[in-house]
């Protein structure tokens, strides 16, 4: 006797019908409201008025007295082609990096942390500046042991093989 009272209490639910394709929400395709707004590009300094960017690239112990030696031939491109503030900061021993007022290029902070990482991994300055010159070229690295834990001689092998030979 309870199934048949509790049989009695449930109501049937009815679906719910599904709006035909003309009666769902209208969009207007016209070209009006299709077009996104156009507004004018704006420069790094208009852009980051605000906020100021910085990036910090640590310096190895082994690439410390190569980052002295070669302080000038570093700190010149970074300053005169992307308008950059830079430092060595000895305490922490990291290389500093921000925007100023005249950068006017928005990547220029990328562009010059990549230029600096590229001669803190061993990279020659020369070789590291193209990073500064040319669009389309960026760095990534990766740890061998990440990939698969390599000991000895077959870590060597592994890096050559990467490397490859000329």
């Amino acid at each position: 006797m309870a199934a048949s009272s509790a049989t009695e209490d449930m109501q049937l639910v009815s679906r719910k019908r599904r709006k035909p394709a003309e009666e769902a929400m209208a969009t207007d395709t016209t070209e009006e409201s299709s077009a996104r707004p156009q507004y004018p590009k704006l420069d790094a300094s208009q852009a980051s008025e605000t906020t100021v960017e910085f990036r910090r690239i640590a310096v190895p112990p082994h690439r410390y007295t190569p980052l002295k030696e070669n302080w000038m031939k570093i700190f010149t491109p970074i300053v005169d082609h992307l308008k950059l503030q830079i430092r060595l900061n000895v305490k922490t021993r990291t290389v500093e990096l921000r925007t100023s007022p005249s950068t006017v290029d928005h990547v220029a902070i990328q562009r010059g942390a990549d230029f600096v990482k590229a001669f803190m991994l061993g990279f020659e300055v020369d070789d590291s500046l193209a990073l500064v010159r040319l669009d389309d070229l960026y760095l990534e690295t990766f740890e061998i042991k990440d990939v698969k834990p390599l000991k000895g001689d077959h870590l060597s092998r592994a890096i050559g093989r990467i490397a490859g030979t000329g």
